[in-house]
């Protein structure tokens, strides 16, 4: 593990903790950074690589609990809260928004190292999942209006020439719009052109209106 390839965040109003926790942190080879209160952290903003959120559960402005609630529509690091005292209902609630553990003070060190590679994983996995829909997004962005209609219409299943009827146009027409199609997409197969759409959420033709 390379300090700078993941951010620890630390967010505790008390600095013996904060700074317990950046030692703990930096013996173990792992960037981190560290705030007394969420108006300082939302300050700071998201980081750019994978991470962690350290949060305690009494701050000084808002408790731990709100900031989950507020930055739950970002795309904010996974939350390890610690907590001064065992809030059985604080740590329910903070679970079931998606923290990774709630750890009650004082902190043990391999509970909390445990959490903390648990909570990269996650977000290694989440940014990589967010970069290949961004990806199939720009691919999607590419195609022209015609070929935007044809993509459904190809991985629902129709033949060649129901889909060529669907859209009013020849057979020769929606073949050359499908092999556009897939090389836009960068699709192998139809079966992987079939998983980008799901991706994409997008509508697939309902072959039970196809016309044989």
């Amino acid at each position: 593990m390379t300090q700078g390839s993941e951010l620890i965040i630390i967010v505790d109003d008390d600095f013996r903790v904060r700074e317990a926790i950046s030692d703990l942190l930096t013996s173990r080879r792992f960037a981190s950074v560290a705030f007394a209160s969420a108006a300082e952290y939302l300050r700071f903003g998201n980081s750019d690589v994978p991470s962690c959120l350290i949060l305690d559960l009494s701050l000084p402005d808002i408790d731990g609990l709100e900031l989950q609630t507020a930055i739950a529509p970002t795309q904010h690091p996974p939350i390890v809260f610690i907590s001064g005292h065992g809030d059985i209902p604080s740590s329910v609630r903070a679970m079931k928004a998606g923290a990774i553990d709630f750890l009650t003070k004082p902190i043990n060190e391999e509970q909390l190292l445990q959490a903390i590679e648990t909570a990269l994983s996650q977000d290694r996995e989440s940014r990589h999942s967010r970069a290949e829909l961004a990806i199939l997004e720009e691919r999607y962005a590419s195609l022209t209006p015609r070929e935007r209609e044809v993509l459904p219409l190809v991985v629902s299943g129709l033949l060649n020439k129901q889909a060529a009827a669907a859209l009013g146009i020849s057979e020769v027409t929606l073949q050359i719009h499908r092999s556009k199609v897939m090389q836009k997409m960068k699709a192998r197969s139809i079966a992987e052109l079939v998983r980008m759409t799901e991706r994409l959420n997008i509508p697939v033709f309902q072959t039970h209106n196809a016309k044989p």
